[in-house]
């Protein structure tokens, strides 16, 4: 049987004022695992777990192993904890992505070093046959403007810095997917109380994560001066 996973999460009591809100949208926050660095190389994702954000709160998730039809090398074995023997049992990749999909549809995306976990998501959507319409927008990119103190802005790293509560789990889907999900949370909130903007939008995320971290202060002082 499919072994993906749908789970409703249960909101967070005295997380729902207003002014902690994201703003008039959702993002589904989603992890890769896969067998190597890039699929124009041959590479095939084995894993995925995602997360739906919706008023500051993870309100559901998705999860599964994926079968890529081939074995995985002992470093990625090592790297994920995921075995060959696990996923032998796993359901296709075509069948867990076509799912997916309907999970992520009507959301905007958020990954942490997005770029890698695009060009996955992008490839094995085109070989179902479907293609992606939301943005992206990077958590990492972002917390270099909005954390420039950081000792290092990879997710476990980060993880210490804003001390968000962890089993010590990485380099598996969900729990990578549920801390850039909680860390995009803090993100926001750290913008409005730092700011003191009523609300954070995608967009503002986005264009955050390409101006450069010099800029990013003087940026985010106008967005709050602005009637």
């Amino acid at each position: 049987m499919p072994n993906w996973r749908f789970e409703p999460c249960t909101p967070s009591s005295g997380s729902t004022n207003h002014r902690w809100n994201l703003g008039d949208y959702s993002v589904v926050v989603l992890d890769f695992e896969t067998t190597g660095l890039s699929p124009d190389n041959g590479d095939r994702a084995i894993e995925i777990g995602a997360v739906l954000v919706r008023n500051n709160q993870l309100v559901d998730r998705f999860q599964s192993l994926m079968n890529p039809g081939k074995r995985i090398s002992l470093f990625i074995q090592d790297y994920t904890g995921i075995t060959n023997a696990m996923l032998k049992k796993a359901p296709p990749i075509d069948e867990v992505m076509d799912e997916f999909s309907n999970f992520m549809a009507g959301h905007h995306l958020v990954a942490h070093n997005a770029g890698f976990d695009r060009r996955f998501l992008d490839a094995e959507l085109q070989r179902i046959g479907k293609r992606r319409t939301q943005e992206f927008a990077c958590s990492m990119l972002a917390s270099r403007r909005i954390y420039p103190d950081a000792p290092s802005h990879n997710l476990e790293a980060l993880v210490r810095y804003t001390d968000i509560a962890t089993d010590g789990t990485y380099h598996r889907a969900l729990a990578d997917a549920e801390m850039t999900a909680r860390l995009w949370i803090g993100m926001i909130n750290e913008l409005k109380t730092a700011y003191r903007l009523r609300q954070v939008s995608f967009d503002l995320m986005q264009r955050l994560s390409k101006i450069s971290k010099a800029s990013a202060p003087a940026y985010l002082s106008r967005i709050a001066e602005a009637p």
